[in-house]
């Protein structure tokens, strides 16, 4: 009776997961570059920002009604392609049928993401910290922070299935949520570019931060030596030639450099011994 509902009956897994590789072949034979959700174990998602995508959705309790049987469905290999692409999910799940899921998500506000910048500058190594998810507790919370962070809220996503289910949120894209999850543990880049921002500008964004800084110190040397100067009423070297070189230049007075004249004593008793010996010849 489930199928006059529009509830297909239902089919067992191994039969449904046979049917849809023969349509995911047929679609890559056709060119599409399938791209499956594969997981090993009970663990969806194992490192920083993988983790922390799937703890946001489940931190909103419009998702909870659905998560679970997501969770389910990923894990058992339904999820037979899902491609990231700047403000669209695009996916393949198997179920009763291969249905077509597609996730569209607003990227970044502008405003927002300058704020991110500004919270992290300073703060971030490398890119290549950055994509390990190697950050300060300060970089962590800015980027997870639920409102202000870089992951979407449930009014910037909107959701689309083929399946029959007529809830805003049925468990095939629920797989496709979590899917994404597991795929940020390779390829955490596909975050930035899902939200429409370019990660690269957070290390700009540090180098430009510790230039500043370095900038700064370097004035507020220079400021010390003129002060210090001024205080004991003498020129002191700057030394510009020196210190580009890496080496300091010397805080001598000049009025002092006078001082090596002091050797001519040593020259005069130098010239007394050739003429003894020529007075000791004429007294023989």
């Amino acid at each position: 009776m489930a199928w006059y509902y529009g509830w297909r009956p239902y089919v067992p897994v191994a039969q449904r997961r046979r049917q849809a590789m023969q349509k995911m072949e047929a679609l890559r034979k056709k060119g599409v570059d399938v791209q499956p959700v594969q997981i090993e174990g009970r663990k969806i998602a194992t490192t920083f920002w993988g983790a922390a995508w799937c703890e946001h959705l489940e931190a909103f309790s419009d998702f909870e009604n659905r998560l679970p049987r997501g969770r389910t469905y990923v894990r058992n290999g339904s999820v037979c392609h899902l491609a990231v692409s700047q403000g669209k999910i695009e996916a393949r799940v198997s179920g009763s049928e291969l249905y077509k899921v597609e996730v569209t998500i607003k990227t970044l506000p502008a405003k927002k993401w300058k704020a991110i910048k500004q919270r992290c500058a300073g703060q971030i190594g490398s890119l290549l910290d950055l994509l390990a998810g190697r950050l300060s507790e300060g970089v962590m919370e800015v980027v997870t922070d639920r409102q202000n962070g870089l992951f979407p809220l449930p009014g910037e996503m909107s959701f689309q299935c083929s399946c029959p289910d007529w809830a805003h949120m049925c468990k095939h894209v629920a797989a496709v949520l979590y899917g994404v999850g597991s795929r940020l543990d390779t390829r955490p880049e596909l975050l930035f570019l899902l939200r429409g921002v370019n990660h690269e500008e957070l290390i700009a964004a540090d180098a430009e931060e510790a230039l500043a800084a370095a900038t700064t110190r370097g004035t507020s040397k220079r400021l010390a030596k003129a002060d210090l100067g001024e205080v004991f009423g003498i020129d002191l070297d700057a030394g510009d030639e020196s210190s580009a070189n890496g080496t300091a230049a010397a805080a001598t007075p000049r009025p002092r450099r006078a001082t090596k004249t002091t050797a001519k004593p040593v020259a005069k008793k130098t010239k007394k011994k050739p003429a003894r010996r020529t007075n000791a010849r004429h007294s023989k």
